[in-house]
């Protein structure tokens, strides 16, 4: 064991039997002004950790008695509250997926940037006083995420722990369920908060303008390209990009991400030079992303990478009186972008709230409360102003009432057919696409249901 002191009191304790690769790193951080101390082996280090305070761990994932992840897991069990990140071989980046799942903060592949070093140390020792209580602190209109119900305080639980890490995430749920909204509070709650928070929708974005949106070009790098542009990943620069509907990447562009997310590089068309990058990535889809890759739409080697921590967010049916609290602050929203005040709602509307199923969820909710402004007669929210569809209801909640299945399937498709037209707008060659039918069965479905949408095909 060797200690190397710094006038900082921040101390980072570098766990590696190289010692070459050891006295470059010791180095490196005693320049950022760090104190540091050096273990070659894991028996030293958890003694080290057992009498002393450190605000870093940086180690090898291969070490002579054991691996680095017994330290990130020793670190959990013992609740220090250090952020660990680990080195390890580019063969052997599943050690880092695995890591990265048991707790860690984040990883360096070998050979070992100094600059990606630099970065993630700086990253690293703003955390404490970042996250401590960021989750928390976020409350009433300022969070994202609302209520107090059990399937909610999980989720809040899971970001808190989330935003200590720069980790992949990958958010699932149905539709309108929030998880853009998860993926805001990660950023907000993390030491990113205060860079960039980049949302793409990738089931928006055409085939052949992919790279260039993600990646950026150069000028005259093609027809049009009159000057240089950045792309997403320049955009979200020590931020938080967030891609939702990642399953409808197509699978060359699937290539091209999982080769950035593994170099940490990206390249602009028409450029031989390739430029470090600095994000962190959430990913969601409301597709089963699996599935997926069982079906061979989405590679398995790029799932693995993105779904290192998956975040489920819970529909609104699941809720509970979390719906009233939503509804209510929906409800003050909508009246203020109004200029109005906002109305109460009746008891029968509450009651008609806490049954209705959501099948949309807060998409849906907002939608409803949004007409059923428009038809109150301002003072009160009634159960007929929001206009709820008896096949809304759920069995359970009904007491068992009836519902024909042409009927409930008739109100799946609406909802999936009219959710492709809002992502994509109104534009049904790309909807179609989205639901992965013909733009001629989508045309015969939405004359069936009524379904009138925007007069765009192409």
């Amino acid at each position: 064991m060797m200690a190397r002191k710094a006038r900082n009191a921040r101390r980072v304790l570098v766990v590696d039997d190289e010692v070459d690769l050891a006295e470059l790193l010791e180095l490196t951080l005693i320049k950022m002004g760090l104190d540091v101390e050096t273990a070659y082996c894991v028996a030293d280090a958890k003694a080290l950790l057992g009498r002393t305070r450190y605000d870093l761990v940086l180690t090898d994932m291969r070490m002579p008695d054991g691996e680095g992840l017994e330290l990130v897991e020793f670190v959990q069990a013992q609740r220090l509250d250090i952020p660990v990140a680990v080195i390890t071989a580019y063969g052997s980046m599943q050690n880092a997926v695995n890591a990265l799942k048991a707790g860690a903060f984040d990883y360096l592949a070998k050979p070992v940037s100094l600059e990606q070093l630099r970065t993630l140390v700086k990253s690293a020792l703003n955390l404490e006083e970042s996250t401590s209580g960021a989750v928390e602190a976020l409350s009433g209109e300022d969070r994202p995420l609302l209520g107090n119900s059990p399937a909610i305080r999980q989720v809040l639980e899971l970001v808190e722990k989330l935003a200590r890490s720069q980790a992949p995430v990958y958010v699932s749920g149905e539709s309108g369920s929030g998880k853009e909204r998860a993926a805001r509070l990660i950023h907000l709650s993390g030491t990113r908060a205060d860079k960039p928070f980049v949302a793409v929708n990738c089931g928006a974005i055409p085939e052949n303008l992919m790279e260039s949106e993600f990646f950026g070009y150069r000028k005259g790098a093609f027809t049009g390209a009159e000057q240089d542009r950045d792309g997403f990943f320049q955009a979200a620069t020590g931020g938080t990009l967030f891609l939702d509907e990642v399953a409808d990447l197509p699978l060359a562009m699937q290539v091209k991400l999982l080769r950035v997310i593994q170099e940490r590089k990206v390249r602009k068309v028409g450029s031989t030079v390739e430029e470090p990058v600095d994000v962190r990535l959430i990913c969601a889809t409301h597709q089963n992303l699996a599935k997926c890759v069982d079906a061979g739409r989405f590679r398995q080697d790029l799932y693995y990478r993105l779904n290192v921590i998956e975040l489920k967010m819970p529909p609104l049916r699941e809720m509970g009186d979390d719906i009233v609290l939503i509804a209510r602050h929906v409800l003050a929203r909508l009246a203020t972008q109004n200029g109005q005040e906002a109305p109460s709602f009746a008891d029968d509307a509450l009651t008609a709230l806490r049954r209705y199923a959501f099948p949309g969820n807060v998409r849906e909710l907002e939608n409803m409360l949004e007409r059923a402004l428009a038809l109150s007669d301002g003072s009160q929210i009634t159960g007929d102003d929001l206009q709820l569809s008896p096949h809304g209801f759920d069995e359970e909640a009904t007491g068992g009432a009836d519902c024909p299945l042409q009927d409930y399937l008739d109100r799946v498709e609406r909802g999936a057919i009219q959710d492709a037209l809002e992502k994509t707008g109104g534009n049904r060659t790309q909807a179609a696409k989205l639901l992965g039918v013909t733009f001629r069965s989508l045309r015969y479905r939405m004359d069936r249901l009524g379904l009138a949408g925007k007069d765009r095909d192409d």
